[in-house]
């Protein structure tokens, strides 16, 4: 995947949930689940609007050692949560990416 994008898609538990791929085609950020559609597109227009800011991003660590990230809004509601890193290094480096490609466009996979 050359083009980073959000993609919209539907699970089994019939939510509906945004993922951030960067470039490589990683998944560098994943929603809740949302009931509708329209409110799963809010949380991607979420991202547009705090994924800019590094004051709103929360690093953790895991019990097994991993370092993950929430995207939070203004509120300290989480918009996303990240896959898991195996060092800080890395794991600033997947903000850097949400940074850079919270604007790009949505692919709707239902």
């Amino acid at each position: 995947m050359k083009n980073p994008k959000f993609q919209i898609y539907k699970s089994s538990n019939k939510k509906f949930y945004f993922r951030l791929r960067a470039g490589n085609g990683q998944t560098v950020l994943q929603s809740q689940g949302y009931s509708s559609k329209a409110s799963c597109s809010n949380g991607i227009k979420s991202v547009g609007r705090n994924g800019r800011s590094v004051k709103n991003f929360v690093i953790n660590q895991a019990k097994n050692g991993k370092y993950y990230f929430n995207l939070v809004s203004g509120n300290k509601e989480v918009i996303g949560t990240s896959q898991m890193y195996a060092s800080m290094k890395s794991c600033k480096s997947g903000i850097d990416s949400v940074k850079r490609n919270s604007g790009k466009p949505v692919e709707d996979l239902i």
